[in-house]
């Protein structure tokens, strides 16, 4: 019973969850919220860049604990699409028709 009210840093919740016993649910939410303004915010440089340019490097995501080391990820450095997902990032012009 004691063992169940532990601090999240504890010894023995760390050693049980690793580096997730030290995020609590406010912390996800503000990778969350944090990924969300890097992604409004690069979407909006995409749009607003000249066609003929390349456009800005899409943003990281911020490490989540669990989440593999980028040098074991599946996508290239940069990508914020999920290993498990075969879609591709938008294009500016696509971007734009969203955006209206």
């Amino acid at each position: 019973m004691l063992i169940k009210h532990l601090p999240r840093d504890s010894a023995v919740n760390r050693d049980l969850y690793g580096e997730a016993a030290e995020w609590s649910v406010t912390d996800h939410l503000l990778a969350a919220a944090v990924d969300q303004l890097a992604a409004a915010n690069w979407m909006f440089a995409t749009v607003n860049t000249a066609e003929d340019g390349e456009g800005p490097e899409p943003p990281v995501p911020v490490p989540r604990p669990g989440d593999p080391v980028e040098e074991e990820r599946d996508v290239p450095v940069g990508d914020t699409r999920s290993p498990t997902r075969d879609d591709s990032t938008p294009t500016p012009v696509q971007l734009a028709r969203f955006f209206g």
